[in-house]
């Protein structure tokens, strides 16, 4: 996957989060500061049903587009769901382990990608 390609393909499963009820939905461009991946998708569920969901949509956008997941851990306790797709890594959250783990904190100085829908007129 490209540079300009990985930074669609997360923007689009920032979308998808966002449209199946994640909450707090954060995207960063970890380009020049991770040899990891090059973005994280970070956001909370509400459920474990709910983070699941999630998990399952963006993993059948990835297989949609020729992108399928390399790696899902946590998805049966549903606490952190990781999915890892090389370029980006996706972390699901039940809140409490959100604010424990906090990434956001730890990846600060991670510029912060606007992946919202732009307005329709």
């Amino acid at each position: 996957m490209s540079k300009i390609e990985a930074e669609q393909f997360a923007i689009e499963a920032a979308r998808i989060a966002q449209d199946h009820n994640a909450e707090d939905v954060t995207l960063m461009d970890l380009r020049g500061l991770s040899p990891v991946a090059d973005f994280f998708l970070v956001c909370s569920g509400t459920s474990d049903r709910q983070m699941q969901t999630v998990c399952d949509m963006i993993k059948d956008y990835g297989r949609k587009v020729g992108d399928p997941v390399y790696r899902v851990s946590g998805y049966s306790t549903a606490n952190w769901i990781l999915l890892d797709f090389v370029d980006l890594v996706i972390h699901i959250f039940k809140p409490e382990y959100r604010e424990y783990y906090d990434l956001e904190l730890l990846w600060g100085d991670a510029p912060r990608i606007d992946w919202s829908r732009p307005a329709s007129a």
